[in-house]
């Protein structure tokens, strides 16, 4: 097979110890740029038959798309692991004082996992392509490629073709899986509370169990009775209500809202204008607790768990009325945000493609990227917000990843390297 010209003044690397190889591949630096090297060479050997440069393309696309697939598939479940870590603080509580099972927790934080990777995506893509293409620089392997003839667009075509199937993943996140998720994340939670009194209910503490309902159980028995309650219900401000009984149950009642039974107990309410304390003693003694809302049938669901229809043309009831602006804001945000991979994927890779190549390192490129990255997300942010106040100002909101997309590839497009012409086939054969 005939080299490539350039590729014979590198020597075999050195057989003595003490030659560092690279990254565990049992070839130095300079061996692994020769082989590669030797592979467009042999590339370019086929283009007498129509297969030269598409077949060099082709080959360094997959070669590309491998090197790309693994930092991205590493830096997604790191950051998915980083924001399950805090998440699941806001439940250590529930494991630990009320009873939630391992398994509950786990089938709750997996609910929620299409919305996290919705936010992470592209975060995660325009880490690996930094890494991977500033990786391929660093080993040169970027400049023999381009010695190949491979042209700007194609060793920028793996990376944007990566951020496209990623931007597709996404819209099935925003669109359905996420929706999906959060619904049935909220109706599990509401069960939860309703059913579960060991979820709702700490022993040796006082329990903010409702608006105006404060509840203190001493301790709990081993079938789930609860002994030494003691309940106020300050719902009604005029006539505060205090119940102490010996002990009682907490259980689904109409609806699935939660009901205090109390047995061997005391009622005391203090009468307005009187100052008077009434005293009633009881056998049993049922109190509603109606502080869980509207069961999952009925009540009003959140922006987060609405799909796409129903966001952008919400129902004439009373609270879509009033929250029209937030849930078409929301929906105009379902559509935009899976456009943030395509966004982030074109500024990191223009931004490594494009200037001359530098043995120091293109640190100074990669700040730039991330800090235009970090400006392009704020201005989503912002923009979304102001659209829920201004929904006039709705088409900013589809402008802004257009124009940050035409931005790097107008980045990319600007090459200061020196053009290196596709070697002829005569000059191959005649090395």
């Amino acid at each position: 097979m005939p080299a490539a010209p350039g590729c014979a003044k590198w020597p075999r690397p050195s057989r003595r110890p003490g030659i560092a190889a690279t990254r565990g591949s049992g070839r130095s630096c300079r061996w692994r740029r020769l082989w590669q090297c030797a592979r467009w060479a042999h590339a370019a050997d086929s283009f007498g038959q129509g297969r030269g440069y598409t077949g060099a393309v082709n080959h360094v696309t997959r070669y590309v798309l491998r090197q790309l697939v693994g930092p991205l598939a590493f830096i997604t479940v790191a950051l998915l692991a980083v924001v399950w870590l805090t998440q699941s603080l806001s439940f250590i509580d529930m494991i630990i004082n009320r009873g939630l099972s391992t398994f509950r927790f786990l089938y709750l934080l997996l609910l929620l996992t299409p919305g996290f990777l919705l936010l992470i995506m592209p975060i995660a893509l325009f880490s690996a392509i930094l890494y991977t293409y500033h990786r391929l620089t660093y080993d040169s392997e970027i400049v023999v490629m381009r010695a190949a003839g491979i042209s700007q667009n194609s060793l920028a075509g793996p990376a944007l073709a990566l951020a496209g199937m990623a931007t597709l993943v996404c819209y099935v996140l925003s669109l359905y899986l996420m929706p999906l998720g959060f619904r049935t994340f909220k109706d599990l939670q509401f069960v939860i509370r309703s059913n579960q009194a060991a979820v709702l209910l700490q022993d040796g503490a006082f329990n903010a169990i409702g608006e105006g309902v404060t509840a203190f159980i001493r301790e709990r028995g081993p079938n789930g009775e609860l002994r030494g309650i003691l309940v106020h219900d300050r719902r009604y401000p005029a006539r505060p209500v205090t119940l102490m009984a010996e002990q009682g149950v907490l259980l689904a009642g109409e609806n699935g809202k939660p009901r205090f039974v109390l047995f061997e107990g005391n009622r005391q309410e203090l009468e307005a204008g009187r100052n008077q304390l009434s005293l009633l003693y009881f056998e049993r003694y049922a109190l509603d607790l109606d502080i869980l809302g509207e069961p999952p049938a009925t009540r009003w669901r959140e922006p987060a768990e609405r799909y796409l229809s129903t966001l952008l043309w919400p129902d004439t009831s009373k609270d879509d009325v009033a929250y029209a602006n937030e849930l078409r804001a929301e929906g105009h945000n379902r559509l935009v945000m899976p456009l943030y991979t395509l966004v982030l994927a074109a500024l990191a890779v223009g931004a490594l493609l494009s200037g001359e190549f530098n043995r120091r390192g293109e640190w100074g490129r990669i700040v730039g990227a991330a800090a235009a990255s970090i400006l392009f997300e704020a201005l989503g942010l912002g923009l979304h917000s102001l659209i829920v106040r201004v929904p006039h100002l709705t088409p900013l909101l589809y402008l802004a990843p257009v124009a940050a997309m035409a931005a790097g590839i107008v980045i990319l497009r600007v090459r200061r390297w020196p053009a290196i012409p596709w070697p002829r086939l005569a000059l191959l054969k005649a090395a």
